[in-house]
């Protein structure tokens, strides 16, 4: 709720907060973790040391590529260029010499994560457990390799999450708020505000005066970032689909006549019957009741008369039956006529009494029948087997050095190639190119190669699996002009449109600040605008988590009869947004509203206290950044792993 207060009122201590929270999601693979490896894990120049403990190069690397990977799951068009230019490697460095001071300060103030503590907190992460909830070793490996991490680096991020954790939250939850802070902020929260929205619109400006070459090619040379086409990569592929292998995988007579006989217990003919059981505990008892069932009456009377249940048990099977009471059990019920009551056995749960209430009887199905069924199964089976053996020596085979070509070659495989294509599998230079299912399956995988990479063989969702290499990367740029004029031009005839709509929306903008009443400065302005008058409180639009129209929430941001600007979408105009009236809020009727902005007040001073302390720590230490390794590093990064 915080986030709707007006700009002038917002401290400065709470956008912080909110870009440090950011950061940190950037630079950590675990919610509230830490940076992986810190001190000097990995080999190489360092790019920074914290009281002479180094962080390399190569670690930088890594952390480099593990946020890249993971925000490429939300935008996988994304690359390293994009990526770096926006100063990622300088904040993720950031955050690993602010995680190596506060943890070296653990370690000169006797504040540790011992073995078992890492170990408990491995085993508290759900990606480590089985389907029983239980940590389990072979995945929580599984999960580190399609990572790239070993375990030695995961327990070194949790050690020094728990050492940060360690010396934090204390600092975290000193931060105490009082209710005469609250209070005032959560009235503001009930404050009511109304006034209007008008538009002028960019299309209302016309068209203009034709544009000149030269003006066309400014606009291309100064916009040349939003023309820019994403990278696209051109993947070779070979597909080996199970129908590649169906003659191999052929049922044979044999194979189908085995299938059948060991499954005669889905094939055979089966005979169930319903039962009705009394278990007593002792043979008197047993037989009491037999005689009462004999004499007329009704097992279930008998049992209750008795003191007992009669449990109802349909469509047993010997077999089922066996299991819930004993083999012993079974026979007799299975001997016995349908109606008949059965002599009293002995389990280990007591006497058995059964009433045998119904025999059914159901043929069993002879071969022709499912011979179909039969063979699609051992087909399936065969054709898995065959394609996990040629998958395994392709795999071998690559491995081993052989190439793309090599391997296609000897396997009599069908090379193909696909147009240019982003990571969604779009082609910008020829729109109308659908990129095959199999392809879009290994996309991933491709867009995760770098140019010398081995090819690798990846299983497929629909069966079969392909062998995928890398052909060739068209890294991002923008198209020349000439291949992209028509859309250049259209887009500086809107751009000056929007330009002339900011103009006329500005003078209506100050008339309204200079005391003219609204209606009078729109109908002054000779275009048309549309209007609409706007109201709400803050405590209505905090729940809706950004979701609310811009005009409305700068309704909160201007003083009282006053207007301002604000861009429209997609070059759409200028919306002018005036505050006609406030209503003040009163929360002092509403305890639980100062409660739950006291809260956030403390959870956000909290935060900044820690940004505080670890700052402290860090002025307290010997920090040495090297940025021209820093620098080699982002060119090197940008320049010869776009792919990555």
């Amino acid at each position: 709720m915080l986030s709707i207060f007006r700009r002038g009122i917002v401290s400065k201590l709470m956008l912080v907060v909110l870009g440090i929270g950011l950061v940190a999601i950037v630079v950590t693979g675990f919610g509230t973790g830490g940076t992986g490896g810190i001190g000097a894990l990995g080999t190489g120049s360092g790019v920074a040391s914290v009281n002479g403990e180094s962080i390399s190069e190569q670690e930088l690397q890594k952390q480099v590529d593990r946020q890249l990977d993971g925000m490429r799951r939300q935008q996988p068009e994304l690359d390293i260029v994009t990526f770096l230019k926006g100063g990622a490697l300088e904040e993720i460095l950031t955050q690993l010499i602010s995680r190596l001071a506060l943890t070296t300060f653990g370690h000169d103030n006797g504040i540790d994560a011992s073995t078992e503590m890492v170990n408990k907190e491995i085993a508290r992460i759900p990606l480590f457990q089985n389907f029983a909830g239980q940590f389990d070793q072979a995945t929580m490996e599984r999960w580190l390799q399609s990572q790239k991490l070993t375990e030695k680096e995961l327990r070194a991020e949790i050690g020094a999450m728990l050492i940060e954790r360690q010396i934090v939250l204390p600092v975290e939850s000193a931060a105490k708020v009082p209710l005469s802070l609250a209070g005032p902020y959560a009235s503001l929260l009930l404050e009511r505000r109304e006034g209007s929205v008008g538009l002028v619109a960019s299309a209302a400006m016309g068209a203009g005066k034709e544009p000149t070459d030269q003006e066309v090619a400014a606009f291309y040379d100064k916009n040349q970032t939003r023309y820019i086409v994403p990278e696209r990569r051109v993947v070779r592929y070979a597909v080996v689909a199970p129908q590649a292998v169906a003659a191999q995988a052929k049922a044979t007579d044999a194979e189908i006549q085995a299938d059948y006989t060991a499954n005669q217990a889905n094939y055979g003919p089966k005979s169930t019957r319903d039962l009705t059981q009394v278990i007593v505990p002792t043979e008197a008892a047993a037989r009491a009741l037999a005689a009462k069932v004999a004499g007329g009456t009704g097992i279930a009377d008998a049992a209750k008369q008795a003191g007992f249940a009669a449990a109802v048990l349909a469509g047993q099977t010997k077999e089922s039956f066996a299991k819930a009471s004993a083999p012993a059990v079974a026979d007799a019920a299975f001997a016995a006529a349908q109606g008949a009551l059965t002599q009293p056995v002995r389990s280990g749960l007591g006497w058995h009494v059964v009433r045998v209430d119904k025999v059914s009887s159901t043929p069993g199905k002879p071969l022709a029948a499912v011979r179909g069924e039969i063979a699609t199964r051992i087909e399936q089976r065969k054709s898995a087997a065959i394609l996990a053996d040629l998958s395994a020596k392709l795999d071998e085979s690559l491995s081993g050095g052989s190439t793309f070509d090599d391997v296609v070659k000897a396997n009599k495989l069908t090379p193909q190639e696909t147009a240019p294509i982003t990571a969604t599998g779009f082609s910008p230079e020829n729109p109308a190119y659908q990129a095959p299912a199999e392809v879009k399956a290994v996309l991933p995988v491709a867009f995760d190669m770098a140019e010398d990479d081995d090819p690798s063989v990846e299983n497929l969702p629909q069966g079969g699996f392909a062998v995928v290499a890398l052909g060739r990367i068209v890294p991002a740029a923008a198209p020349p002009l000439a291949q992209i004029r028509d859309r250049v031009k259209a887009d500086f005839i809107a751009r000056r449109a929007a330009d002339r709509a900011k103009a006329v929306a500005q003078a209506i903008v100050s008339k309204i600040n200079s005391g003219v009443p609204a209606a009078q400065a729109y109908s002054q302005a000779g275009v048309p605008i549309g209007t609409q008058q706007i109201a709400a409180r803050r405590v209505d639009i905090a729940p809706k988590n950004g979701q609310v129209p811009p005009p409305l929430a700068m309704l909160f941001s201007i003083p009282r009869g006053k207007a301002r600007l604000m861009q429209a979408p997609n070059n759409g105009g200028w919306f002018i947004v005036h505050l006609a009236n406030v209503t003040p809020g009163d929360a002092s009727k509403q305890p639980g509203l100062i409660e739950a902005t006291r809260n956030e007040f403390g959870r956000a001073l909290g935060d900044e206290y820690s940004r505080q302390f670890r700052r402290a720590v860090e002025a307290g230490m010997t920090v040495k950044r090297h940025n021209d390794r820093v620098q080699t590093l982002k060119s090197r990064l940008m320049g010869n792993r776009t792919a990555q």
